[in-house]
């Protein structure tokens, strides 16, 4: 079983981010779940989403504690949740942010991952340039896609034209692609 966590604040759609994980987890013939835990339910309020990838029928239904692989939305969260909880030691960290991870001062927390398996990718300003605002999750799940090979970006694309209007989807579709491009070059 392959499990994700998501960090960021309320209004990034973080939820949203997980849902359309688990769709495109479906649309591979797997079994998958995503479910959000809320604090206080405002925006900007810090808020966790989960999603479980496994081949067959998952019965878990708690948060996921010990995760494969974060993906933050928000770099700020860093220095208000302990973000890096339970991450698996050959996990995967995403974090949406156009400054490096030695630039943000988390190179330190990152060390102890597989060499590749950390890596930042500017999703918010990807998001503005093709949505037209800095909703990071299609991005992010791109950049997922590209990074830790659990799903695959047609998956991701597909999932995002279900959830999404035809125009809207298009912007996201464009989004999540430019970052998946961006991390397979990287990588």
């Amino acid at each position: 079983m392959f499990q994700v966590r998501f960090h960021g604040r309320g209004g990034q759609g973080v939820v949203t981010a997980a849902e359309l994980l688990s769709v495109a987890a479906f649309l591979e013939q797997r079994h998958a779940q995503a479910f959000p835990s809320f604090g206080s339910e405002r925006t900007g309020a810090p808020v966790v989403s989960f999603c479980r990838i496994d081949d067959k029928e998952i019965r878990l239904r708690e948060p996921i504690l010990e995760p494969d692989a974060l993906i933050v939305q928000d770099p700020t969260l860093f220095k208000s949740v302990d973000v890096l909880q339970g991450l698996k030691p050959n996990g995967y960290l995403l974090v949406n942010s156009n400054r490096s991870l030695s630039e943000l001062h988390l190179d330190g927390l990152a060390r102890p991952l597989p060499n590749g398996h950390a890596l930042t990718v500017p999703a918010s300003e990807i998001a503005l340039k093709h949505v037209g605002r800095p909703l990071p999750n299609a991005a992010l799940l791109g950049a997922f896609a590209a990074l830790a090979g659990v799903i695959r970006l047609e998956s991701v694309t597909a999932a995002i034209r279900e959830a999404f209007p035809q125009k809207i989807a298009a912007a996201n579709i464009l989004a999540a692609s430019t970052a998946h491009d961006a991390v397979a070059r990287a990588h």
